[in-house]
Order: C-alpha cells, then sequence, then structure tokens
C-alpha cells in the first residue's frame, strides 16, 4: 500500500464494475501522481470495469499538474473503455475546468453559461 502525504487523501471502494475513489485534499504537483496510480492500479485489477466515479468534493487545491493528472486518468479510462465520473466537483474545480475548455472533455457537455453553436456550425 502506497503511503500518501497528509495533503491528499483516497478511500476507495468498488465491485468488479464500478470502482469510486473519494479525494480529500490537494490535487498539485505535491500529491496528483498518487491518484494516477490508484487510478491505475484500480483499472488493472478490475478488467470489465465499467465505470471510475472521483468523488471530488473535498479537492481543496488543484492545479496544473492536477489538472494534467485528471486529464492522463481521463485517458487511461478510455483506453480501457471505462466511463469516468467527476462526481460533486467543488466550484474551485468546476471554474477551472471551464476556464481550461477541458469541462466537456470529462462531462460531455458544454459549460452551463457557454453560448450555443450558431445555426448550422454544427
Amino acid at each position: 500500500m502506497t503511503t500518501l502525504p497528509p495533503a491528499l487523501r483516497l478511500a476507495t471502494a468498488g465491485t468488479a464494475d464500478t470502482v469510486r475513489i473519494e479525494i480529500t485534499g490537494d490535487l498539485d504537483y505535491d500529491n496528483a501522481e498518487y491518484l494516477l496510480a490508484e487510478v491505475t492500479e484500480q483499472l488493472a485489477a478490475r478488467p470489465g470495469l465499467q465505470d471510475m466515479h472521483l468523488h471530488c468534493a473535498g479537492v481543496a487545491n488543484v492545479d496544473s499538474m492536477g489538472l494534467s493528472i485528471l486529464l492522463m486518468v481521463g485517458r487511461r479510462t478510455a483506453e480501457t473503455g471505462t466511463r469516468l465520473h467527476l462526481d460533486d466537483r467543488p466550484p474551485n474545480l468546476e471554474r477551472l475546468l471551464d476556464l481550461t475548455g477541458t469541462l466537456e472533455y470529462f462531462t460531455g457537455a458544454a459549460a452551463p453559461d457557454a453560448d450555443p453553436a450558431p445555426d448550422g456550425a454544427r
């Protein structure tokens, strides 16, 4: 078992087809790699995994490394055909995803205040 730094806590629970990782603390340069390691371990241990839920309500700070790791998690889950869910995103994470244009990548939906595409632009 990996020893996590005090600024991050990951609590994992799951079944053969669903995993939930509750994230509490900072997803930053010093800590974000632990999330990627946990996700990678869970994907390897459950070849039939259908859904990966990252419970984000307890996420405090997210820097560029944290965002990079979330994007990498997205790629790893996509490679295995696992649906990624970023559940209960706090306002700071929601804002970062919106500002960086990655909200749609993670949720499949445009930001709530995004302008719809002009007629015929789809």
